[in-house]
């Protein structure tokens, strides 16, 4: 039966308390050989509440399932991966294998994640862009184009009466203009 970490700090206590197994085990109302084994995990440096792992009989051959996942790429099913071993001569069940399978995708998985990087445009490099609803002029809505270059303070603000291709591209003529080297904002 597994000890709480309550009880586990009292029996710690009764043998710091004594230096004896059999006196803490008295104190703590449990047996010598608990008060001994909790007191030899602590003295090795070994998490006391953590529980022992016993062995499987899958142990044997996580190498290939390890290898299977890794070959597919996570994507391999637990079913076929069950087949797979049983060929090999493995005599667990196909829920042990399941749950080595899931482990080991998660194992994959961890180590396989997409890392998102954000884009920081250059100062000045980049024109920014927006669109959004202006204020009601006689009762006809609006629509307000505004741009500004990256890490600029100064924003341009042009007014139109709809998101039409005709407000657009005077919106954008007047921000840019066509020469040899490409587009210059004027500002």
């Amino acid at each position: 039966m597994t000890k709480s970490g309550r009880e586990i700090m009292e029996i710690f206590e009764a043998f710091d308390l004594t230096g004896c197994a059999h006196s803490a085990a008295q104190l703590a109302g449990t047996d010598r050989k608990t008060v001994a084994r909790y007191v030899a995990l602590r003295d090795a440096g070994a998490d006391p509440l953590a529980a022992e792992r016993r062995p499987r009989s899958i142990d044997s051959f996580l190498a290939k399932v390890e290898e299977l996942v890794d070959r597919s790429s996570g994507k391999i099913r637990a079913d076929v991966v069950h087949r797979r071993l049983a060929a090999m001569g493995y005599p667990g069940s196909e829920r042990t294998t399941r749950r080595a399978v899931a482990e080991a995708k998660a194992r994959w998985q961890a180590g396989h994640r997409r890392s998102y990087r954000p884009w920081i445009p250059e100062p000045g490099m980049w024109l920014q862009w927006d669109r959004g609803e202006g204020p009601r002029i006689r009762g006809r809505r609006t629509q307000l184009f505004c741009c500004w270059l990256a890490w600029s303070r100064f924003r341009v603000v042009f007014p139109a009466w709809d998101q039409g291709l005709d407000g657009w591209c005077f919106s954008r003529n007047l921000t840019h203009s066509d020469n040899d080297q490409g587009r210059d904002v004027r500002l």
